[in-house]
């Protein structure tokens, strides 16, 4: 099947196929959404545009543009494009596209590649039969599937893929596809006058809930079924009510298939929020799966679990409550059996907690060894994933901090703060009123959104390259190491994320880098061609898509040549404001380049309050003298690089940035000071500041050379680390931050 029977055809602007079909993105400038893969600077868009692409899997929901993506592709390759759907091609189909791909390469060296959607679908036999032709290059494979590859796919397959996660599309990236269809005279209704009551398309969009398809058919439906014959006679303006639009759209069938990943993860959320103490989100969680069809059967058999697991000997009753009211259930059913499931689901989220059953596992341990919403991310299940998609990221176990309570988000991130349950002063609950109420508002006052986002892409670890960077990373003084961990401890890099490093120089923060954002895009500026080829050489080492890119040019100018709208969510540099007050340009834009949720990690030195030559001389004349010197050297009004000190500097990022956290770094570096160096200091610098003779001149520099000249001292530096943004950080600190674990100590003593 060639490309023309999926994604092509005579007809596609035909007024009669669907809006949603004709609107189909035919371009990368035309897609909406999924920045962190096609955005600007991402890895899939640079593969595409080079027509370098490698095996990829496209995983997401409905309607969020896998199939849309590989047409893009379609559009844009060289390499023949044939496609296969997994629902009605088996293996005679594959067989065919097989030899096919063969005689293209053996005949007329052309690449295939091969698009399989809905790959879930194959069974392993199936997916087995197509892995040795991915192997050894037959096929460039481009699998979509709406359930989690690693999950449902031939482990070997994801294993030699990059694999996407496609997410929901957002509000604003919905009303832009709504507007291109509006605007679009070709394929759309640009062509027409259509106008909506205030808040009708906004419904529209609301209930589409991220499925682009969802809100075109609906909006198909509104504009052609408001005026009596469609199209319109000319001039006839088309009002479209917000009833209009409600008539045109039904509310979405909550997304959940009890096989499939969305099954483990609401359960996973529902367990976490019981263990949690917070009985709002299990109540969400759990309604999510009755309204979906979930056997309560199963949700009492986890309930259960958790009333030994979590609630334990804190409450013995815990165990026997449940019991009575899945027996109960059983004798009732539903819908009156919900009582009973929303009765066990709040005495288990309000009850103490104590996982004192957990001993049970030393014992076996012992005897063993006698033998021989979307979700948010930190609540989905990580038993399977967490490394490719971080999947369970940044959750925090209870039981591990005081009182086996700690403050953090159950609900999903457009429901923090809902109250379900309220307690009342009766009983039971009377004694538990103002402990759930104490902990909802401490939930309520810390709610932000998912500080623990997940990895949405995936590529497959290249040993060599892994060691390569491992070592060019490492080839750094220990000082230098130091302000590279730091400024890099301050980021929570995601893979597909854009990094811009500046002030580059032989890219010891390049190298960095490279190890964090595998499907972004790794930008650096470098002073002059020197530190450019330094870097290039070892670059080409790489893989082509790997490689940094690499500008010579002063920072400014360098930004300044760069495309608007290539946006970058992490920059890195060091010294570059030494100049501060010379730089005011520079910074608005650096900033206009930074992402909305970006963050600039800087290391600036201070060379005023460092060591001074003056500290290492005995001499008593010599040092006086020296002291001098370094008093007009180091708080010269008229020089950029001494007119300012660390309050300045963070006065001149808070006029341009909202959050600026600082941290003053003071540390020793053994330094061998050599003839040369020594002599450029005195001649060049000091001299000017001093009236001496030719004769004392001559004197005090032999002095100076005959104590320090070939020796190593211990030469202090002090550094300013600056971190800037305009948002609240989204991402929370990395479990290796020195900050996040001092923070989390603390909490938990």
């Amino acid at each position: 099947m060639d490309r023309d029977d999926l994604f092509f055809s005579a007809n596609e602007n035909n007024e009669n196929q669907p809006l949603a079909y004709r609107m189909r993105p035919r371009t990368l400038d035309e897609y909406i959404g999924q920045e962190h893969i096609i955005g600007k600077g991402r890895l899939l868009r640079r593969a595409i545009q080079a027509d370098l692409l490698s095996s990829v899997i496209f995983y997401g929901p409905p309607g969020t543009g896998k199939t849309t993506l590989a047409r893009v592709i379609a559009n844009t390759t060289k390499s023949h494009f044939s496609t296969l759907n997994a629902v009605l091609s088996g293996v005679k189909e594959l067989r065919y596209e097989i030899d096919a791909a063969k005689s293209r390469m053996d005949h007329y060296g052309n690449r295939t590649i091969l698009f399989v959607d809905e790959v879930h679908r194959w069974n392993k036999s199936q997916q087995d039969a197509l892995l040795p032709w991915v192997e050894n290059g037959t096929f460039i494979l481009i699998g979509a599937t709406t359930e989690n590859p690693y999950f449902e796919v031939n482990a070997a397959l994801v294993s030699r893929s990059r694999v996407f996660q496609l997410t929901k599309l957002t509000s604003e990236d919905l009303m832009k596809v709504a507007s291109q269809a509006l605007k679009d005279k070709e394929r759309g209704y640009g062509n027409f006058d259509i106008e909506f009551e205030e808040g009708a398309l906004e419904h529209l969009v609301d209930v589409a809930s991220g499925d682009a398809r969802s809100l075109l058919n609906a909006l198909q439906l509104a504009v052609e079924t408001t005026p009596s014959t469609f199209p319109p006679e000319k001039g006839e303006k088309i009002f479209i009510s917000k009833e209009a639009c409600e008539e045109s759209i039904q509310r979405k069938v909550v997304l959940y298939d009890k096989e499939g990943d969305y099954h483990f993860d609401v359960i996973s959320a529902f367990i976490k929020s019981l263990r949690g103490s917070d009985p709002d989100a299990a109540l969400y969680w759990m309604a999510r799966m009755i309204a979906a069809g979930e056997d309560p059967r199963f949700i009492f058999r986890r309930m259960l679990i958790s009333a030994a697991e979590d609630v334990g000997l804190a409450d013995p009753m815990a165990v026997s409550v449940v019991e009575a009211d899945a027996a109960a259930f059983d004798r009732i059913g539903l819908p009156e059996g919900r009582f009973h499931l929303t009765h066990s689901a709040l005495y288990l989220a309000t009850a103490k907690k104590s996982n004192s059953a957990l001993a049970f596992f030393d014992a076996l341990s012992d005897v063993e060894k006698e033998k021989a919403s979307e979700v948010p991310n930190h609540l989905k299940d990580a038993s399977r994933d967490s490394e490719a998609f971080g999947h369970g990221e940044g959750y925090l176990y209870p039981h591990a901090y005081k009182d086996h309570w700690v403050n953090q988000q159950y609900l999903p991130n457009g429901l923090q703060g809902k109250v379900y349950y309220r307690p009342s002063d009766q009983g039971y609950e009377a004694k538990i009123k103002d402990e759930v109420e104490r902990k909802r508002e401490a939930q309520i006052e810390s709610a932000s959104e998912d500080a623990f986002v997940e990895n949405l892409t995936f590529t497959p670890k290249d040993k060599v390259k892994d060691k390569w960077i491992q070592r060019t990373s490492s080839m750094g003084s220990n000082l230098l190491l130091d302000i590279r961990d730091r400024l890099f401890g301050k980021a929570n890099i995601r893979r597909s994320d854009n990094i811009l490093v500046l002030n580059a120089s032989h890219g010891l923060l390049v190298w960095e880098a490279l190890k964090h954002n595998p499907e972004g895009l790794t930008f650096a500026q470098v002073k002059n061609q020197s530190e450019f080829e330094y870097i290039d050489h070892y670059s080409k080492q790489l893989e082509e898509l790997s490689r940094p890119e690499i500008k010579v040019g002063k920072a400014l100018d360098v930004l300044k040549k760069m495309d608007s709208d290539l946006k970058f969510e992490f920059v890195f540099a060091r010294n570059l404001f030494t100049r501060l007050y010379e730089e005011e340009e520079l910074l608005h834009t650096l900033k206009e380049h930074l992402s909305d949720d970006g963050q600039i990690n800087l290391s600036e030195g201070m060379p005023s309050e460092g060591s001074t030559l003056s500290e290492f001389i005995k001499d008593e004349n010599l040092k006086a003298l020296l002291e001098k010197a370094e008093e007009k050297v180091y708080h010269d009004s008229e020089n950029p690089m001494t007119n300012w000190n660390k309050f300045d500097m963070i006065s001149f990022f808070s006029n341009a940035f909202l959050h600026v956290e600082e941290q003053e770094l003071s540390q020793k570096e053994e330094r061998l000071l050599d003839e040369e160096t020594l002599r450029n200091w005195w001649d060049k610098s000091y001299l000017k500041h001093l009236t001496l003779s030719k004769a004392e001149v001559d004197k005090y520099r032999a002095i100076l050379l005959k104590e320090l000249a070939g020796k190593s001292v211990f030469w202090r530096h002090s550094i300013l680390l600056v971190t800037l943004s305009n948002s609240s950080p989204k991402r929370g600190k990395k479990k290796t931050d020195p900050e996040w674990i001092e923070v989390h100590k603390k909490t938990s003593l």
